[in-house]
């Protein structure tokens, strides 16, 4: 058939194309999947933080999360396409037609879009960790800080990585708005293509077809790492301060042998 020739020969002759769109795809994801994770935790450690008894620091603490709210619903409630418009073009408008450096631009803008996103996951995220826990850790001693990285962060982050994972998976498909700035992702690659062999039918089916092997691919390599961090589904908790050696003994053998203190 005409159709699977057409897209042999679209392989054939664009396929450093292909591999390059695909290439700054991923690379603009993965890195903006991390820095949208850690803007996301630096918002939701701050908007959990307790209200500071001094007056002038609770004003500022209102202050913070009126502007983090601002930016959550802005980031949240626009397209990715037109805020890339926004900051791309802006930051030329203030600075006589001079534009950022494309590559960083992609990333920046996926980043800020993707940490909107992610303050509300983390939030969920620690706020889903049992309050006991924190007040036994303010019981002995700890700062709220110390609580944060060493209790609550720990499990929070656990409880969101499929939504994290989630998250990567979408950016891979919506760098593709990044065309609109000539960020040369995938999407735009197949532009390039179309206009050179004419061929839109067939770049566009071949191009759907990667994205969906990159997604495809990536999300069962996510569960599986997902799966390992699970560990057993069956585990007993031994090792009580008021268990006695035959004690620990019987249930290690209830237990199958599996141990976790």
């Amino acid at each position: 058939m005409d159709l699977f020739k057409n897209i042999g020969e679209i392989i054939s002759k664009y396929y450093i194309w292909l591999l390059e769109g695909v290439g700054y795809t991923l690379l603009v994801s993965l890195i903006s999947t991390i820095i949208g994770l850690i803007i996301g935790i630096l918002i939701g450690i701050y908007r959990t933080l307790p209200a500071p008894k001094n007056k002038f620091l609770r004003v500022l603490k209102k202050i913070g999360d009126v502007i983090l709210s601002v930016y959550i619903e802005v980031f949240r409630g626009t397209p990715m396409m037109v805020q890339a418009m926004v900051i791309f073009w802006g930051f030329a408008l203030l600075n006589d037609g001079k534009t950022l450096n494309v590559i960083f631009s992609g990333m920046l803008i996926v980043s800020i879009n993707t940490g909107a996103y992610m303050a509300e996951i983390v939030r969920g995220g620690i706020i889903s960790v049992d309050k006991g826990q924190t007040e036994g850790a303010a019981a002995i001693g700890m700062t709220h800080f110390q609580t944060m990285m060493r209790v609550v962060l720990p499990q929070a982050l656990r409880n969101i990585m499929p939504s994290v994972a989630n998250e990567f998976v979408i950016n891979i498909k919506d760098t593709s708005v990044l065309n609109v700035i000539g960020f040369t992702e995938l999407f735009f690659q197949a532009k390039s293509i179309v206009s050179s062999n004419l061929l839109t039918f067939e770049t566009y089916l071949l191009v759907a077809a990667i994205y969906f092997v990159l997604t495809f691919t990536i999300t069962r390599i996510l569960r599986l790492i997902e799966k390992k961090m699970d560990g057993d589904k069956n585990y007993v908790v031994l090792g009580s301060q008021n268990m006695d050696a035959n004690a620990y003994a019987r249930e290690k053998n209830i237990g199958g042998g599996k141990q976790n203190g």
